[in-house]
């Protein structure tokens, strides 16, 4: 019953993905990705579906963490963005969480906090991103500083990419030896792989590999890359045909008429639209599978559906299946059409598209 808009969850897909993250340093940890409720995919779900696998799961932030912890989530959880407020910081301590720290600042309302253990923190440089971290030139004050305390357990030593998903990338190169420069005599663990820097950059791949997108079967790069033709996507939209019209030349469709028909057309109206998530801006083209056969969107996605071009698919009518993205039409090719990368596409899906989980 209800609308015919779904999400699909592929869990085989997700564990397939994080295995292949693993294998490119399988000595070492990989701490599986889950923030924004798992790339708009389940937090609690996906993380389950890891439970016996993942060496960690990261999160943006102690809301995020918590949702995980209570729902039975045992591994070790990563804050990424680190604490916000004096106050996270006993609760960090007493959920056994990582903790991301960015700042001078931080590590001085760490020395006057009253925790019941010492916490795991991940003490980040800014090694060209210019987001969050600490600069280079105070970085080995900064780990000086929360050594000594005994408030702190083990450090990891981080950093994140701001161009690892382009190839050649001289900024990328920077940061790696910006990184590498500040952090050589310091004895400590270290993370600085994101999904594109384990999949391309050889380097980077130390004690923390940090997989994200990757995990949701969506590569980080625009071009052909070996890793990424491995990956199995794990969210696929689907939602059925609801109308059918033959419309004439001159005939425009949707709001504006921003499409007009230069010949006969068959129109078909989608029960999916941009309150469940599909992007509004969606250009006339964009791609789409009706009863598996490729064809495109035409005129504006309105709230609650949007129009296809049926009339070179003989077969389609009322009850059609309908895949917006997923196994058979990637998501990366679709974003381009919405001027967005897939990251988007997926967090951007909302309550009203039922979640369906298999595998």
């Amino acid at each position: 019953m209800g609308r015919a808009a779904t999400a699909t969850i592929n869990l085989d897909a997700f564990r397939h993905n994080y295995r292949l993250a693993k294998s490119v340093a399988p000595e070492q940890k990989a701490i599986a990705i889950v923030k924004a409720d798992a790339y708009g995919h389940g937090a609690v779900k996906l993380a389950f579906a890891l439970e016996n696998e993942a060496d960690a799961f990261g999160v943006a932030c102690i809301e995020e963490a918590i949702e995980l912890r209570e729902a039975g989530i045992k591994q070790p959880i990563l804050l990424l963005e680190g604490f916000f407020t004096e106050d996270e910081l006993p609760v960090i301590s007493d959920n056994n969480f990582w903790c991301a720290v960015h700042s001078l600042e931080q590590i001085d309302i760490i020395a006057r906090s009253q925790l019941n253990q010492p916490v795991n923190f991940w003490l980040k440089m800014d090694s060209g991103m210019h987001r969050l971290g600490v600069s280079p030139q105070d970085y080995r004050l900064a780990y000086d500083k929360l050594r000594s305390l005994p408030q702190v357990n083990e450090i990891v030593l981080m950093s994140h990419f701001a161009d690892a998903d382009a190839f050649g990338s001289a900024i990328t190169a920077q940061q790696i030896s910006c990184f590498e420069e500040i952090s050589r005599d310091i004895d400590a663990p270290v993370s600085i792989a994101n999904s594109a820097a384990a999949m391309e950059h050889t380097s980077t791949r130390r004690e923390f590999q940090r997989p994200g997108l990757m995990l949701y079967g969506s590569s980080p790069f625009e071009a052909a890359q070996p890793m990424a033709e491995q990956l199995q996507p794990v969210m696929t939209l689907t939602s059925e045909v609801i109308a059918v019209r033959e419309l004439g030349p001159g005939d425009g469709v949707g709001y504006g008429h921003r499409f007009v028909c230069d010949g006969p057309t068959k129109v078909g109206t989608v029960a999916i639209g941009y309150a469940d998530g599909y992007p509004r801006h969606a250009k006339d083209g964009t791609p789409v599978l009706v009863n598996g056969q490729r064809t495109r969107i035409i005129g504006r996605v309105s709230m609650d559906m949007l129009t296809v071009d049926l009339t070179h698919i003989d077969d389609a009518r009322v009850g059609a299946k309908v895949e917006l993205w997923g196994d058979n039409l990637l998501a990366a090719e679709v974003a381009p059409y919405c001027d967005t990368v897939p990251y988007t596409l997926f967090t951007g899906i909302t309550r009203r598209v039922h979640k369906k989980y298999i595998g």
